[in-house]
């Protein structure tokens, strides 16, 4: 066993001690998929415990630290806490009722302890994510793309490079993401992520496929993404002339100025 997992396993033994703690769930590449877990993983995880007993599992570090000194902790959100065990395992982790957890968006759900006489499958009482919008289309996503990079431009032509930036090399990006996911046959065996696409795309996509490295160059490098992306998106999609002109005009424009 990985010693992550048994970390979360002596936990579970912990846990199972409190008679106001009903479950501990493990999540990301500590759940379901937990074949994905390597020395970078940090440790995912819901507590579920009883009504009224969520504000002192929060608060508290106490329990967390019972199978190893927990060396650094804060609270990143009203349920939840970020820590650093003594010996380096990096938790996030969350506590609910079981009420709170039926609300819960959640996926690859692993059942590392339940007390017996919880009457509900708790690895399954969550609903999945929420489905695509209707707005999760080709048209939608290129549009965004296109549309991100010509306020990108504007933004590094006024000297506004942090957020020019953020359009270029970030939001437009996370589109052409989303166009790979729906156009791309790779695809189709990604173990996405369907809370942040980002995870895991080298492993997807070859760099013929998804030119990361020329799409993010970095905080000096706007122009020279921005006409990659564009080249990117024109090569596979219909790009209307109409958006593309100007983008193109606005690529001279730097260019000519320096940038």
């Amino acid at each position: 066993m990985h010693p992550m997992l048994r970390r979360l396993d002596d936990l579970a033994g912990h846990l199972a001690t409190r008679p106001d703690t009903l479950a501990l769930l493990a999540l990301g590449s500590a759940g379901a998929e937990h074949d994905r877990l390597d020395d970078h993983s940090d440790l995912d995880f819901f507590l579920v415990v009883a009504d009224g007993a969520v504000a002192s599992y929060v608060d508290s570090v106490d329990w967390l630290a019972a199978p190893c000194p927990v060396a650094y902790s804060f609270r990143n959100e009203r349920n939840g806490r970020k820590a650093r065990y003594a010996d380096g395992v990096f938790v996030e982790y969350a506590v609910f009722t079981v009420d709170e957890l039926t609300r819960l968006p959640v996926t690859g759900v692993r059942v590392v302890w339940q007390r017996a006489d919880v009457p509900v499958d708790l690895a399954s009482c969550a609903p999945p994510p929420r489905p695509a919008t209707p707005y999760d289309t080709v048209e939608f996503h290129l549009n965004e793309a296109l549309t991100n990079l010509y306020v990108g431009l504007h933004r590094e032509l006024r000297g506004e490079r942090l957020t020019a930036t953020r359009f270029i090399q970030s939001y437009a990006v996370d589109r052409v993401l989303a166009l790979v996911r729906l156009t791309d046959p790779a695809a189709v065996g990604h173990r996405r992520d369907p809370f942040d696409p980002s995870r895991r795309v080298e492993q997807a996509y070859p760099p013929p496929v998804l030119p990361l490295a020329a799409m993010v160059p970095g905080y000096d490098r706007n122009v020279a993404a921005a006409r990659t992306t564009l080249d990117w998106l024109a090569a596979r999609f219909p790009v209307d002339p109409a958006i593309a002109d100007p983008i193109r005009a606005l690529l001279g424009a730097a260019e000519r100025s320096g940038r």
